[in-house]
């Protein structure tokens, strides 16, 4: 059976902007560590929009996230992702997703856009299921998304690692990030 593209908007979604909350949405990661298990750690998203159009070809995301604020539960790590072995932060205090097209596979949507993590962009495709509309009990109209997408961390010029005795190293170059998206409709 093969994939069904169309370009009309997912049911209950209506044009307009629609703002990231950003207390309400997460952007999470997990990377392999020595070979034999995940580190997992969170990222905020401070900002963003939902520009939608009359169908998904006019439509339009973009997203800011502060690579300062990662967190994967142990502040020693915390410091070395922020430092200039990993994310840099002084010097690349921002990371931005802008989208260039979005397109519908069956049930679910794709994301094409240009990804910048420490300077570096490149287009990623984020996987992408519309969990509907809602009215919140502060008459604030919200849309939920949750993407995902697998990068190479050496494609943003995160290069560090460490040589394991077994042979390998300490850290993959493949991450996973997920992304759950609340949106409130603006006026």
């Amino acid at each position: 059976m093969s994939a069904t593209t169309t370009t009309a908007l997912p049911a209950g979604l209506t044009t307009g902007t629609w703002a990231i909350d950003a207390s309400h949405t997460e952007a999470a990661f997990s990377v392999r560590h020595a070979g034999i298990s995940k580190v997992r750690g969170t990222v905020a998203v401070t900002g963003g929009a939902i520009t939608v159009g009359e169908d998904l070809a006019s439509t339009s995301v973009t997203a800011t996230l502060d690579p300062s604020t990662v967190s994967t539960g142990d502040a020693n790590r915390d410091g070395h992702l922020k430092s200039g072995d990993f994310f840099d932060v002084e010097a690349f205090g921002e990371w931005s997703f802008t989208s260039t097209a979005i397109r519908a596979e069956g049930d679910a949507y794709v994301i094409a856009g240009d990804l910048t993590i420490h300077g570096e962009t490149r287009p990623v495709e984020l996987a992408t299921e519309f969990n509907g509309v809602a009215v919140d009990p502060f008459g604030n109209t919200r849309a939920g998304f949750e993407s995902s997408v697998t990068i190479s961390r050496k494609e943003f010029g995160l290069t560090w690692n460490a040589a394991l005795e077994a042979g390998g190293v300490l850290v993959s170059d493949k991450v996973t990030i997920t992304l759950d998206v609340s949106a409130i409709k603006q006026a």
